[in-house]
């Protein structure tokens, strides 16, 4: 595992990280596991984490297929154990040295869920509190978006250089809840950290928001 994922949206912003990686084959994650979608990858990630509260979560997972298996990275501050339905040979992980965060440059990956919010009125025409929220599809949209966020992150990146990857809806249906999408986008390019200790703490609580379903994750790679 030679790249460092990003993290948590609860969980503090310092402190040890443990990068993890699971591979599991198609298979074996339709028939064994009944895996539907990312939030059940989400569900099954909480047994390498047995004993905890679920509002102590301290995790973050994205979710690749690679040819015939799914590749789950894990980003967590706590150390995983193997879970009993993943096979040992699938199983790895390792801490993150803190060297990690000392180059000026890395290449990234972020699979986020961009979105806006759009105004609705109440009847007497002001504005609700909370509007609708929508997926941003333009790639001027996404670039506008990345960039703000990697402003408030301590990065900044090359928008001219950064590619905008549509990779679909993404469905779920969480128990007790009706069924919903959200709308995946993957980008990809290279940044420049301006704020060392902002972005530390950016890689430990993630980018973006449904970071429950899959999102979120800064995969980072450094810049010789």
């Amino acid at each position: 595992m030679s790249t460092l994922v990003a993290p948590t949206p609860a969980g503090p912003t310092t402190g040890t990280l443990h990068l993890t990686q699971i591979l599991v084959s198609y298979e074996d994650a339709v028939r064994l596991l009944k895996i539907r979608d990312t939030y059940d990858w989400h569900q099954r990630v909480w047994q390498a984490f047995s004993g905890r509260d679920v509002q102590q979560r301290d995790f973050l997972i994205r979710v690749d297929r690679k040819e015939e298996a799914f590749r789950v990275l894990i980003l967590s501050h706590s150390q995983p154990s193997k879970p009993d339905w993943c096979p040992t040979d699938c199983f790895g992980t390792q801490v993150v040295p803190d060297d990690y965060f000392a180059h000026a440059r890395y290449r990234f990956s972020l699979l986020a869920n961009p979105t806006k919010k759009l105004r609705v009125d109440n009847p007497d025409g002001t504005r609700k509190k909370n509007g609708r929220r929508v997926p941003l599809t333009q790639r001027e949209e996404l670039v506008a978006w990345l960039v703000r966020k990697a402003a408030a992150s301590g990065f900044t990146i090359n928008a001219d250089a950064l590619r905008t990857i549509p990779r679909g809806r993404e469905f779920f249906h969480k128990s007790g809840t009706a069924h919903g999408t959200h709308t995946a986008v993957e980008f990809q390019g290279e940044l420049t950290v301006s704020e060392p200790a902002q972005f530390r703490a950016t890689v430990a609580t993630g980018i973006g928001s449904a970071k429950a379903f899959g999102f979120g994750l800064l995969v980072i790679s450094p810049i010789s």
